[in-house]
């Protein structure tokens, strides 16, 4: 049976991903963990957060998740990073006035901006929060089966800006264009909240829960 460490810090929308994987794949083994034990043996691994950054980072640190990221990465196993989760393995964030991540993807982390209009010249409220397109910028096995502008749901303030373009996944607008999902090798990471995100959302979830965590 396959099975799928969701690593639990203290920082994630928890049971809504878990029950979000069981829903898409009936008997897929779930461990919603903070046992660097069960996280060295899933077969795949999931970093969830929500939240500042500040916290999530003093949480990763404190509890040795960067420790346990860091090992599942190098493994080739699976690994897919949600929302805040994305974001920490960035390199640095602007948020609470500079904070040091995981550093696993080249690029930063950065504020909307108090004044962010759209094309009409509309202002924008931030957090961006609610659905939004995402354009597709790879073919990758995460898209199978998900239509290229897609919507899928978003809620936060800073955006995700990566120095490797050949790593951007896909794009998406809110005054400003950010990249919403990167990829590397057996790594995957997304902004926006696929577990809330309907039949798109759910759909990425499968997908996952079926790489085999090659490009």
């Amino acid at each position: 049976m396959s099975s799928i460490a969701v690593i639990d810090y203290g920082m994630g929308n928890l049971h809504s991903v878990a029950k979000a994987l069981e829903h898409v794949q009936p008997g897929v083994d779930v461990w919603v963990t903070s046992d660097p034990k069960k996280v060295a043996e899933a077969d795949r691994v999931l970093l969830p957060g929500v939240g500042a950054i500040r916290d999530c980072m003093a949480e990763i640190y404190k509890q040795g998740v960067d420790k346990e990221v860091a090992e599942a990465i190098r493994s080739g196993r699976p690994f897919l990073g949600i929302c805040v989760g994305y974001q920490a393995l960035m390199q640095v964030s602007q948020e609470n006035g500079g904070i040091d991540c995981l550093g696993e993807f080249e690029g930063s982390v950065n504020y909307f901006g108090d004044h962010l209009l759209d094309a009409q010249g509309e202002r924008l409220k931030v957090p961006h929060m609610g659905w939004n397109q995402v354009q597709q910028t790879i073919d990758h096995p995460l898209w199978n089966n998900i239509e290229d502008g897609s919507r899928f749901y978003f809620v936060h303030s800073y955006y995700v800006k990566a120095a490797q373009r050949a790593q951007v996944a896909a794009t998406c607008e809110y005054g400003v264009k950010f990249d919403v999902a990167l990829s590397h090798d057996n790594v995957f990471a997304v902004q926006f909240h696929p577990e809330k995100s309907h039949t798109a959302g759910l759909q990425l979830l499968k997908n996952f829960l079926n790489w085999d965590g090659k490009p």
